[in-house]
């Protein structure tokens, strides 16, 4: 999954950033690298990088400034690593734009894991999912990634993106937790549940005209959550839904 892909490692630490490039490059893929957010944006300004390994302890621009700033230019996945383990660093680091977050120290068989699920959400496509939608409060144009929230253009992350496409494509019905964690990262994601509030809770705060009471995204108890449209905000669907194909773990050293 991982072969032939350009990866970018953002971390002031020389001997993460070798440890990383030694277990990548045995994986064929090829890195880029980076001791600071300044020198990361430099490199994505002429190069093309398929994802991005950040972490946020770093000197100069910090890794949350330079998650933001990658996300103000560029659609390509983020995964921060870092020994910042709290539930506020890992929101603040969502709310910054990050795809995904890894708590130092973790396996490469992990990273593993969480990369190919990064790669399939950014080539994820659901078919059931329609053109457009238009709602009082909501309008999104699923085709050029445009999101309008209270007639306010609205940026959402490729991961909240893809939430909010695949809940689209099935509206009005209850999609149970493991089926959501399951068709946006992949099948060893089924029992992250809490993993997967944290997401909806952030793109509640960007598409839902009040905090604390969501009209778009509603919560079935003990169940998972529902996408409520009016029938009239619904266009025609096409195929049926699919559910990304599982891979196999890759055996590795811990970093």
């Amino acid at each position: 999954m991982v072969e032939n892909r350009t990866i970018l490692l953002i971390d002031d630490e020389p001997q993460i950033r070798r440890v990383l490039r030694a277990s990548l490059s045995s994986q064929s893929a090829r890195t880029l690298e980076a001791a600071s957010g300044e020198e990361a944006i430099e490199i994505l300004r002429r190069e093309t990088v398929d994802l991005i390994l950040l972490d946020l302890n770093m000197p100069g621009m910090g890794g949350l400034a330079t998650c933001r700033a990658i996300r103000n230019g560029w659609d390509v996945p983020v995964i921060v690593v870092s020994v910042r383990s709290s539930d506020q660093d890992k929101v603040q680091a969502l709310d910054a734009g990050a795809d995904d977050y890894m708590c130092k120290p973790f396996s490469f068989n992990e990273l593993m894991a969480r990369m190919r699920a990064a790669f399939r959400r950014s080539g994820f496509a659901t078919d059931t999912a329609p053109r457009k939608i238009s709602a009082q409060g909501l309008e999104v144009d699923f085709a050029n990634r445009k999101v309008v929230a209270g007639g306010k253009v609205v940026r959402l992350t490729p991961t909240e993106f893809d939430i909010l496409r695949y809940m689209a494509g099935q509206p009005n019905k209850p999609i149970p937790h493991k089926r959501l964690l399951q068709a946006i990262w992949g099948p060893e994601y089924g029992d992250q549940i809490e993993y997967l509030r944290v997401f909806i809770n952030q793109l509640r705060k960007k598409i839902e005209p009040g905090v604390g009471k969501p009209v778009f995204i509603t919560t079935e108890p003990r169940v998972g959550y529902r996408f409520v449209l009016p029938e009239v905000a619904i266009p025609l669907s096409a195929e049926p839904e699919t559910v990304a194909d599982k891979d196999g773990l890759m055996e590795g050293v811990r970093i």
